[in-house]
């Protein structure tokens, strides 16, 4: 299966875990306490975290512009010392 799409899916079953614990919290206030919300609520956070886990971490694209400059003028001061001690 394509890692894309288990993240996506790890990332459904977290947010279903979420609406589920809200759903249970409201049970606790109303004071009809439904243990089937908990269950279902730790076994969607469970299989989320399982299924977004399974998938590697992109990479990162966030200031790639700035690491790339940085890259270059290290690459440019790297060929200045190695031409000065070509020359010497």
């Amino acid at each position: 299966m394509d890692n894309n799409l288990l993240s996506r899916i790890g990332t459904f079953f977290n947010l279903v875990g979420c609406g589920l614990l809200i759903l249970f919290v409201g049970s606790v206030f109303a004071r009809e306490l439904s243990i089937l919300y908990l269950l279902l609520t730790a076994a969607a956070l469970f299989l989320g975290f399982v299924f977004h886990r399974a998938a590697p971490r992109p990479e990162p694209t966030r200031f790639s512009g700035i690491r790339n400059a940085r890259q270059r003028s290290r690459q440019r001061r790297e060929e200045k010392q190695n031409k000065k001690t070509q020359d010497k």
